[in-house]
This record gives structure tokens, sequence and C-alpha cells, in this order.
């Protein structure tokens, strides 16, 4: 995803209310947004609806779009502001439980600063992935994030199994090399 082709869709969005330009913006944001949302929630259904809910945010709001100084930061803090929201609300949400069950602490809860370093780690993180060749990013995906066998990425993609580790050696040493860029 390059900054310009953003400026380019979110100009005309702007302008022209040009539903086209919504939806290669839509093309060209989605998985990432997708990415970020699942993160958070780690449920793909909840993680859908609140992708669905930004993108209609973006929409709504696409006559000030232009003037946001680093869209995709923009569009990662309202993905991840949404998805938070969404949680919360879930989790207020009452659950019916046996009665010999006790609320537990969890073991992962962080404090604000871990969470921030937590966030902005993975902010690069994605930012990164979005940097790497497009093959290389989608075996490196399936791979690592969706815990998918060379094979069945091989088969799926029309490759070999090489050819799939190649890839994904490929995309680990250049996913060390940008996030040790960006943070230096």
């Amino acid at each position: 995803m390059t900054e310009q082709e953003i400026r380019r869709y979110l100009r005309l969005m702007q302008e022209e209310s040009s539903e086209s330009a919504f939806r290669g913006f839509y093309d060209l944001t989605y998985d990432r947004l997708f990415r970020i949302a699942c993160f958070y929630l780690k449920r793909e259904e909840w993680a859908q609806e609140v992708v669905m809910d930004v993108f209609m945010s973006l929409w709504n709001h696409r006559d000030t779009l232009p003037q946001v100084h680093n869209i995709e930061d923009y569009c990662f803090i309202l993905t991840k502001n949404a998805a938070l929201n969404y949680l919360e609300k879930e989790q207020r949400r009452p659950l019916p439980q046996p009665y010999d069950t006790h609320p537990e602490s969890s073991e992962t809860d962080y404090s604000p600063e871990e969470q921030l370093i937590s966030d902005e780690l993975f902010a690069r993180y994605v930012k990164a992935l979005d940097r790497l060749p497009q093959r290389c990013r989608e075996v490196f995906i399936r791979v690592r994030e969706e815990k998918q066998s060379y094979a069945d990425v091989a088969e799926a993609l029309g490759i070999s199994v090489k050819t799939v580790d190649a890839q994904l050696q490929k995309a680990t040493s250049r996913l060390r090399e940008l996030l040790k860029e960006s943070l230096t």
C-alpha cells in the first residue's frame, strides 16, 4: 500500500463521493485493518464487523480524510479503538456462569505502559508486513499467522514446498531488517 495511491483514492472520495474510489481504498486497506482487529479481538466474525464499522465511519467522514497527516496511523488507531470498544461491549454482556466457578485474574493483564509498547510494536510489525513483496507477505501470513502447513500453502498458491520455505525465509529476514530499522 502506498501513501500516494491512498491519497488519490481519498481525494476522489472527497471531491466526487466516488464509490469506486472508496472500493479501491477498501481493497487496498481491508487486509491490514482486518489483521489489526483480529489481533485485539481474537475472533474473525467480530473483526469483520469492526472493520465494516470502521469503513462506514471512513466513508461518512470522507470530506475530512485528505487533511489527515498520516492516514495509515489514523486507520490503525481507528480500528484499534473500535476493536477495544467492541471488546469492552462484549465483556459487559452477562454470561451464564456455573455457581461453583470464581472469576480469576487474567495472566495477560498489562500495565498501561506495557500496553502502549505492545500496541506500538504491533503497529510497526503491521507496517513492516505491508512493505513485503506480495508473495512473501502471503506466504508469511498463511504460515505464521494462520498456522497453515507448508504443503497446504504450496497447494493453495500453486508453488512448491521449497518455494514456500524460501519465501518464508525471505519474509522473515526482511521483516527483521524492517523492524530493526524502525526501532533505531
